[in-house]
């Protein structure tokens, strides 16, 4: 195991983080490493806000579940996909034929871009001694966050990232994955290994979080996965990105 790949195995969401701030030549570095994930046709279809006034974050915390996390990281990243540009450059070379930046194949693109772009930057963040935790609250109220963050038509926030030094006396596990066998299928989709794949992962996770809560708490992954499965989340979704341009082809 390489020093990469050795890293990747350890990475663990960071919640509490020292009062140091992000220096900003490690922030453009970490954007800069950004960039270089792979992208459709070199679209590059996202932007990355890089929100460090205070106000500001406390705001977008209420608006993203009132974590606590939000204000006290250094930096909160908000993830954009951006098809913003590309309508743009459409405009300035081919204004006489129809684009079409609100087909739901760009929406995909963008999407599907600022994710790559967001992991290649917490890779990095962590190599720099960094933390970062994942936010998808930011779609809670996701047409507030987008006014506060000044955000145009063809543009929305697919994710928060806190980032941070951590704090060492707030370290969090690694949580248990599901087994390789099941998210590894060779030749074609097997029903019957994913299931399998479950049922041991449902017995692992049992055991992980009865540990790490002292028995309060015993649900199996499954279980949780029906439970987040059958509550409504985020319904204003589809409007919202209608709204803004987004899934009109």
């Amino acid at each position: 195991m390489n020093e990469t790949i050795a890293r990747l195995m350890n990475h663990r969401s960071v919640r509490k983080y020292t009062s140091r701030p992000v220096e900003r030549e490690r922030l453009e570095t970490i954007i800069s490493a950004a960039q270089m994930a792979s992208s459709s046709s070199n679209v590059q279809a996202y932007t990355a806000i890089a929100v460090t006034d205070p106000q500001l974050k406390d705001k977008l915390a209420g608006l993203a579940g009132d974590q606590p996390y939000i204000r006290e990281c250094p930096v909160f990243l908000v993830w954009c996909a951006d098809l913003s540009r590309l309508k743009a450059a459409a405009e300035r070379h081919a204004s006489d034929k129809p684009s079409y930046e609100g087909a739901a194949e760009n929406f995909v693109v963008a999407t599907v871009d600022a994710a790559l772009a967001s992991q290649n930057a917490a890779v990095a963040a962590e190599s720099l001694g960094l933390g970062i935790v994942y936010i998808g609250g930011v779609r809670n109220d996701i047409a507030a966050v987008s006014e506060a963050l000044n955000l145009p038509d063809y543009v929305y926030p697919v994710f928060g990232m806190c980032v941070g030094y951590p704090d060492p006396e707030h370290g969090a596990g690694i949580r248990p994955r599901l087994p390789l066998e099941t998210v590894l299928h060779m030749n074609g989709y097997s029903a019957e290994q994913s299931g399998r794949g479950v049922q041991t992962y449902d017995e692992t996770t049992v055991r992980y979080i009865s540990d790490r809560t002292g028995g309060r708490r015993t649900a199996p992954w499954s279980k949780l996965m029906a439970d987040k499965l059958t509550a409504p989340s985020r319904l204003h979704m589809k409007s919202f990105l209608e709204s803004k341009g987004f899934n009109k082809e």
